[in-house]
């Protein structure tokens, strides 16, 4: 797989370019089609893999319709296998933004990863070996399989399958044999260590 490239989009800049000058709340269904529909068209027009974070810092309310339309359909159309998004993680929640995401996360069954000062973090529906998976790779990644196995204390195949699961939703990104967290704009990747 090509190494993606990063990309930041600021949701207080895209609402006020497609909405009003002076918004900076995110409500109704149109404004969430609005929003998403400028989002998707960036997406579209970057080369190659990306990891897109969507920035909510300068987002003051947030809806339950508009996290619907950009969070859950975004991170939906993410996980086609013909999708222009590569990965989608999220930037700046706030405890008022976190009701309505993961309402519309548990009705469409997804998770997303969360970035705050440097700390990945996974919200949504996941099983609590999804979970246990994940937080091992944000914690030991990259990473392979049998490294992971070491950690984890199991067996390569078990976690095979929930690593692919976690791609599959793009929750963890596959780089050759490693595994990792897909990491946040302007946060420094970590290189692969040498397995000794």
């Amino acid at each position: 797989m090509t190494v993606p490239t990063a990309m930041h989009i600021d949701l207080g800049h895209v609402l006020r370019g497609t909405v009003c000058e002076l918004y900076s709340n995110l409500v109704t269904r149109p404004t969430g089609v609005a929003v998403r529909t400028a989002i998707e068209r960036q997406v579209r027009e970057a080369e190659g893999p990306v990891v897109t974070t969507i920035d909510f810092s300068q987002v003051q309310l947030l809806d339950f319709s508009c996290a619907d339309e950009i969070v859950a359909k975004l991170l939906l159309l993410a996980q086609r296998d013909d999708a222009p998004v590569g990965f989608l993680t999220f930037r700046g929640l706030q405890d008022g933004h976190l009701d309505p995401i993961e309402t519309v996360l548990e009705r469409h069954a997804l998770a997303l990863v969360s970035w705050h000062e440097g700390e990945a973090e996974l919200f949504g529906a996941v099983t609590e070996a999804e979970r246990r998976c994940w937080e091992a790779v944000r914690r030991h990644g990259p990473v392979t399989v049998m490294q992971l196995a070491q950690h984890l204390e199991s067996s390569a195949t078990a976690l095979t399958r929930e690593l692919s699961q976690l791609v599959q939703r793009r929750l963890i990104m596959e780089r050759e044999s490693w595994y990792s967290v897909p990491g946040a704009v302007g946060e420094s990747p970590r290189r692969p260590r040498s397995v000794s």
